[in-house]
Formats: C-alpha cells, sequence, structure tokens
C-alpha cells in the first residue's frame, strides 16, 4: 500500500480543511501518528496510520491572537511578504505571520533562548536574538511589513528606525511593490508610553480612558512627524499581562490627510476627555 504524505492525508480524512491548514497544525505540533507528535507535512505515512490532531492555541503565544485580530480587522494580506518582528519573545506575531502565509520573517528580540523551538527551526524565520532593534544598520533584504511588541521602550523611539534601517525608500523593491504598500503594525502600550506619575498610580496598571487617549494622540502625533500615514487603529480585543489595555496602529510608509484627534477618538466614547478639557 502506498504511504501518502502526512498533509494530504490529513484532508482526505477530513481532518484539516485544506493542506495550508494541515501544515500549519503539523508545524504547531498538534498531529499525533499512532500517537506520536510528528512535524514534518511532508512525512510520507501509510493511508491507514491512526491520526489525532489535538486541540490547543492557535499560535505560540497570545500576541499571535491579538495580531491576527488586527491583520483580519485591517483586512492585511502578507501572503509571500518578507516581514520584520520586533520584539518577537515567544514568537506569536511570527507564528502568526507564517500561518497567513509570510514568505519569511526576522524575529528580533534583546532576549535569547525565548523563541519558540517550533519557530526557531522555522526555515522560514531569520532568528535575531540577542539583539536590539535600535542598532541594527540594515537587513539583506527588503522588507514588505514590520510588526512591533516592545516592552520598556517607547514606540517614539523605535519608529525612526524602522523607517530609516529597515525599509528601504526606492519607489519600487525587486518585487514590484510600491513604497506605498509597505507598512507597519505596532501595538502601542500606554504603560511604556505615559509619564512616570501616571504609570506609577495603578503599580504600572493604566485603566484611565483618558490617558489611554492621550498617549495614542502622542504617539500617533509623533509618527505623522516623521512622515508615517494613519491607516488604522483598533483596541486589542486582549488584555497586556497585567490587565494593561493594548493597541495596534497601522502605519504606511506615505503620509496621510488622516486627522490624529479623529482617529483616537473613534474608540473612546464621547465624554471621555470632555471632562479634562473645563474648569
Amino acid at each position: 500500500m502506498p504511504k501518502i504524505r502526512l498533509d494530504v492525508l490529513l484532508v482526505e480524512k477530513g481532518l484539516a480543511d485544506s493542506r495550508a491548514k494541515a501544515q500549519a497544525l503539523i508545524m504547531a505540533g498538534q498531529v499525533r501518528v499512532a500517537g506520536q507528535v510528528a512535524l514534518k507535512p511532508a512525512v510520507a505515512i501509510p493511508p491507514d496510520a491512526a491520526l489525532t490532531v489535538d486541540s490547543g492555541p492557535r499560535f505560540v503565544s497570545r500576541g499571535g491572537e491579538k495580531l491576527d485580530g488586527a491583520l483580519e480587522t485591517f483586512a492585511i494580506d502578507v501572503n509571500g511578504f518578507t516581514c520584520v518582528d520586533v520584539g518577537s519573545s515567544t514568537g506569536g506575531f511570527t507564528d502568526c505571520l507564517l500561518q497567513r502565509g509570510a514568505s519569511k520573517v526576522y524575529a528580533i528580540d534583546v532576549g535569547k533562548g525565548i523563541l519558540h523551538w517550533k519557530l526557531r527551526n522555522d526555515p522560514r524565520v531569520a532568528v535575531m536574538e540577542e539583539t536590539n532593534a535600535r542598532f541594527v544598520e540594515s537587513l539583506p533584504e527588503k522588507i514588505d511589513f514590520v510588526t512591533v511588541d516592545a516592552s520598556f521602550i517607547s514606540l517614539k523611539t523605535l519608529l525612526p528606525v524602522i523607517r530609516k534601517r529597515f525599509f528601504l525608500l526606492s519607489s519600487f523593491d525587486d518585487k514590484g511593490k510600491k513604497k506605498e504598500e509597505r507598512s507597519i503594525l505596532a501595538l502601542i502600550k500606554p504603560q511604556f508610553e505615559a509619564g512616570k506619575k501616571e504609570v506609577s498610580r495603578g503599580d504600572g496598571v493604566i485603566r484611565d480612558p483618558e490617558i489611554h487617549r492621550q498617549v495614542l494622540v502622542d504617539v500617533l502625533t509623533f509618527a505623522k512627524s516623521e512622515g508615517f500615514g494613519l491607516r488604522g487603529l483598533v483596541k486589542s480585543s486582549l488584555l497586556g499581562p497585567k490587565g494593561n489595555a493594548e493597541f495596534l496602529a497601522w502605519l504606511g510608509l506615505e503620509p496621510n490627510d488622516v486627522v490624529v484627534e479623529d482617529l483616537v477618538n473613534g474608540l473612546f466614547p464621547a465624554d471621555v476627555g470632555a471632562s479634562h478639557q473645563t474648569g
């Protein structure tokens, strides 16, 4: 009896909707053959082999869910993109990008040994651990898309570096993508953007929506001053580890006429900020 590729067999047995989904399940370590975890989609197995699919999280960390929600909201298609994940940590963003079809991800983090093993061993991932994104002079190929999930540093420090060093400012890259099609999706964490006074009030957790609003206006105003265009803003469906609200901003390389306050105020009730503007 001829053997069949594992990803193909999963589809034939109705355990996955497509080969791409089957491959994602395998790479996530959720597929077992005769009780043993199988990690290679191309491995050939007997068609009557006992296959099971473990239920589990879609991504290696919660960060993947945050990014996935924003990509869905903004209808961003990263299929075939070469990406950079700044602050990759365990690799939730990297995992999400790969599952959505990114051809390569540069996973940059100041830490060491944090990136999930399945991503560390994925040929589509260039592991850049013990690396501060601020000091990366350049990358060996042109970048289509950058994600940022950084802690203990302001986006106002990172955004100019990303623009200058990660994106080559030619009109077209070697894949024919226009400059205006390249963009950044950055996680805005108010606890790392607000002043020390505001952060200390809640032991590192900022609950006041007015401070959230002020932080967003501040960061996005800075982004506009650096030449970025504001494409979208959404509140993350998941809170940060300590319970902090987080937001994802979609920034393009080309400036536009979007008004910062209009974009930010769309996330908050009309009365937020009103009491702070009187008296």
